[in-house]
């Protein structure tokens, strides 16, 4: 199931997240805070998330924009008992196969449940469409469904984070991004957007970004550089750090 990637690119992924519990504000979605770590720690880019209804159009239309894109399409929720989980349904419509009660799935939910409790809402789980392997889960043992590049993992989070951990080791990896943070308090955006623009641009190869926020002691401010190049990202800290430092003694004057 591993893929490779064109030359030095990193895997690129998006993630798109299925429910309408997430679109009405009922469910927060903790997943794709996850998912976006877990892929950072290993060298894969996410470059986009999305959120969909559970409706069988929105999901194809979207599965088949975003695969057609990224090396790699993450989606969450939608693939237990209930009528409205219908995402491995819409993974078989946009894929263009076939879709039924797959004998392994079956045999990894009699794990779990006995012959009588194992009813027609339950066996809902074991539709797998056609050609995908399977992703095992530990915890509740119906299982996610990989096909082509197309990862389909369930949305309560404890079991997504359980497949993660099998997927993980399968997907092209590359160099980690490596982080660095400039405290900035003090120092009001305003004053060092300028200075930060321009070590962005002679820093090639670092994304920076600065990030407000607001707290009971005040607004704090800190920038954050990203790179897989450790001594271009130590280069463009301290000149961040440097810049900082300037501008807080000027402001203390």
């Amino acid at each position: 199931m591993a893929q490779e990637t064109a030359g030095d690119r990193p895997a690129s992924a998006a993630i798109l997240v299925i429910g309408d519990e997430i679109l009405s504000g009922r469910t927060q979605d903790v997943n794709t805070s996850y998912i976006a770590n877990y892929l950072a720690q290993i060298g894969v880019d996410l470059l986009e998330a999305r959120i969909v209804p559970d409706d069988m159009d929105a999901i194809a239309e979207a599965l088949n924009a975003l695969r057609a894109r990224y090396t790699y399409v993450f989606t969450t929720g939608g693939i237990g008992p209930t009528h409205d989980d219908i995402t491995a349904d819409a993974v078989a419509h946009a894929f263009g196969v076939e879709i039924g009660e797959d004998p392994r799935a079956i045999a990894l939910l009699r794990e779990r449940f006995s012959e009588g409790e194992l009813n027609a809402a339950r066996r809902r789980m074991a539709r797998i469409p056609k050609g995908a392997e399977l992703i095992f889960n530990a915890i509740s043992k119906a299982p996610g469904f990989w096909i082509g590049n197309v990862i389909v993992m369930a949305g309560v989070p404890m079991i997504m984070q359980n497949m993660m951990d099998v997927i993980g080791p399968l997907l092209a990896a590359g160099p980690p991004v490596l982080v660095e943070t400039v405290e900035a308090d003090g120092v009001p955006e305003g004053a060092y957007a300028e200075g930060l623009a321009a070590i962005a641009r002679h820093h090639e190869g670092v994304s920076v970004g600065s990030y407000p926020a607001f707290t009971s002691a005040g607004i704090r401010n800190q920038i954050v550089l990203r790179s897989r190049d450790a001594a271009l990202l130590s280069c463009a800290t301290e000149a961040a750090r440097a810049m900082i430092e300037s501008l807080s003694k000027e402001l203390a004057r």
